[in-house]
């Protein structure tokens, strides 16, 4: 079997269908929304930043059905029965 070559659109294509993409996206929004909520006054810097690391890491585990559902959404849209 040949390899298929990698191209734009390939990586394009991978990264829609790629359930991983959407979990790191929510993930990172919920770090981006929600940390600063969390954070008591006068934290430091490190603080700050686990904070926000360990929420990302929730919010992207959290996000598993989510994110299947969204990459089933764009396989059906764009592939219209090809797969």
């Amino acid at each position: 079997m040949q390899k298929r070559p990698i191209t734009i659109s390939y990586i394009i294509f991978y990264i829609l269908f790629w359930p991983d993409t959407y979990r790191i996206l929510i993930g990172f929004l919920a770090a981006v929304v929600l940390a600063p909520y969390l954070l008591s006054p006068g934290s430091s810097i490190a603080a700050s930043a686990m904070l926000h690391l360990m929420v990302a890491a929730i919010g992207y585990a959290a996000s598993a059905a989510p994110a299947k559902r969204v990459a089933g959404f764009f396989r059906k849209q764009i592939l219209k029965g090809k797969n």
